[in-house]
């Protein structure tokens, strides 16, 4: 299992920071984040704890 997972955009690959963070949703299922890409592709990430 990894320990480190790093954040990129799916279109273009870009690094995707906290200062691309956009939008945020919470369900029994975990939290599901937006972050908008300077290429303005969004990506999706789900956080599950």
């Amino acid at each position: 299992m990894q320990e480190q997972l790093s954040l990129a955009c799916e279109s273009c690959g870009r690094g995707l920071a906290d200062d691309s963070f956009a939008l945020s949703v919470t369900s029994d299922a975990g939290e599901r984040r937006a972050y908008e890409c300077g290429c303005g592709a969004v990506t999706i990430s789900v956080v599950r704890e």
